[in-house]
């Protein structure tokens, strides 16, 4: 349990304060089956032979306990279970089907993340359905990779769903699975790259290896303002850092091909740890930002 009592209980206690209603447009028992068996957990109430009934008495029929109840009932492991339980209930309360305002799932995740940031933990949007976000609860430890809450900053907010939904992807591997960190890194770049070469009438290369894709994006896009002094030796400058930076992530997910797990290798070999994920996640972040930021500029002038 890496969620600390402490944290819980400051964050139990924002949300009476906030008077937040956990269960959403549902009935509390319709809730928590979502989440829990409550047909085979015990009922607190002699009259009742488990949970959902005992749940509906208080609830429905006498409405003897109060709202926040269940964050001090014991079967439920709110305040002394494992971290993902708590999580996974905290996700439910925001999602589509429980709570279809959007603004308000999004107060409420920030909510949240201002207690769960402490211990290491955080909501996040993992995908979509109905245009709406799905959150997950996540460990993103004590440090982020260079570059990220930049792409964060930028493309949130975005008409390009599929590129946010990479940087959560990424960001939350970095620690736990770093593998998939840096291949997500490297699609992050493919992605954001074919998108401006899309949005400038030019057929990306199918086949095109991540280097020669950045150079081509790099091609296209005017790197630097008209009036700095020897414009095209600073604009060469630039696309060999740029070439650089997609040789770093490339390289990387080349060596987690050949070299990280589940390609093959023997059951002993280990695959490339988090500093090789931070590496390849900063500077394909950093690059994304700067392509995508030169893009963007270019348009609206």
């Amino acid at each position: 349990m890496k969620i600390t009592q402490i944290t819980r209980k400051d964050l139990f206690d924002a949300m009476v304060v906030e008077k937040v209603n956990w269960a959403g447009s549902l009935e509390e028992t319709e809730f928590l089956e979502r989440l829990y068996d409550l047909k085979s957990m015990p009922s607190e109430d002699s009259r009742f032979p488990d949970a959902a009934g005992d749940i509906w008495q208080h609830r429905v029929n006498n409405d003897d306990w109060d709202e926040q109840w269940v964050f001090s009932d014991s079967r439920f492991n709110l305040m002394n279970g494992d971290d993902e339980v708590l999580l996974k209930f905290l996700a439910e309360t925001v999602d589509p089907y429980v709570r279809p305002d959007v603004a308000e799932s999004k107060r409420l995740v920030q909510l949240y993340n201002k207690y769960l940031k402490n211990d290491g933990f955080e909501l996040a949007e993992k995908s979509r359905i109905s245009g709406k976000p799905i959150y997950v609860g996540r460990n993103i430890g004590v440090s982020t990779a260079p570059g990220i809450s930049n792409a964060h900053a930028l493309f949130s907010g975005t008409d390009i769903t599929y590129v946010t939904q990479q940087i959560t992807r990424m960001e939350a591997a970095v620690l736990n699975d770093p593998g998939l960190a840096i291949g997500t890194a490297k699609e992050l770049l493919e992605t954001c790259c074919k998108t401006i070469l899309s949005e400038r009438g030019v057929d990306a290369p199918k086949n095109d290896n991540l280097p020669r894709l950045v150079k081509l994006t790099a091609k296209e896009l005017k790197l630097t303002p008209n009036d700095i002094p020897a414009q095209a030796k600073a604009v060469e400058t630039i696309r060999i850092i740029l070439s650089n930076l997609a040789t770093i992530t490339d390289g990387i997910a080349e060596l987690r091909n050949k070299y990280g797990t589940g390609h093959g290798q023997a059951a002993s070999s280990k695959g490339l740890g988090a500093r090789h994920a931070k590496l390849a996640v900063g500077a394909a972040s950093t690059l994304a930002v700067f392509l995508v930021e030169t893009h963007r500029e270019g348009n609206e002038s």
